[in-house]
């Protein structure tokens, strides 16, 4: 066997900066656009939900902890508001199933219609297929992060609910007589 003439180049040496510059830079584009898309169908499905949360974190962000009525109003409106979501997220889902599915059809429509081998008609198909693919993703991302808001305002939820619980039981401590505490009548 003979040895290579040819020693390979160290790592880097062969590589074009400009192409793998001009391939993030497409990356970064498609992303944005995706990024867009999903934000988008994110904000359409969620925008009660956000406007609810951006006032809460406001509030929050004051100097003065929430009054019990605010705690009270938290209370009440983030159920509401999950319930709609949560429909909302369903109905996204539903678009995203659509979405693989339709998919999934142009995968097999051009699959069958190629020729040539089973790589050559694989890659056929999933060139063809890519919008849809795509279209998939977004769907896919954008039920995710509803979901990942969901999940957030239910922690909301709960620290509220403590935060209730807590203060429910300061107030009843500060309306025991003083004089009663540890047993000792004076």
């Amino acid at each position: 066997m003979a040895k290579s003439s040819k020693t390979p180049l160290p790592f880097g040496e062969d590589i074009d900066a400009t192409v793998i510059l001009e391939l993030q830079n497409r990356i970064d584009n498609n992303s944005e656009l995706i990024n867009k898309i999903v934000d988008d169908l994110v904000s359409q499905y969620c925008s009660g939900l956000d406007t609810y949360m951006a006032f809460i974190k406001e509030l929050l962000n004051s100097d003065q902890p929430p009054t019990d009525v605010e705690l009270d109003d938290f209370t009440l409106n983030l159920p509401v508001l999950l319930y709609f979501t949560g429909e909302a997220q369903e109905a996204l889902g539903i678009k995203e199933d659509v979405a693989k599915a339709v998919r999934q059809e142009m995968y097999n429509e051009v699959y069958d219609a190629a020729t040539g081998t089973i790589a050559d008609k694989t890659a056929a198909a999933e060139l063809a297929s890519q919008a849809e693919y795509i279209t998939h993703i977004a769907y896919q991302r954008a039920y995710k992060k509803v979901k990942l808001r969901m999940e957030a305002a239910n922690e909301m939820l709960q620290s509220v609910k403590k935060v209730i619980s807590r203060r429910m039981i300061e107030y009843e401590i500060g309306r025991v007589d003083s004089g009663r505490i540890g047993g000792f009548n004076g």
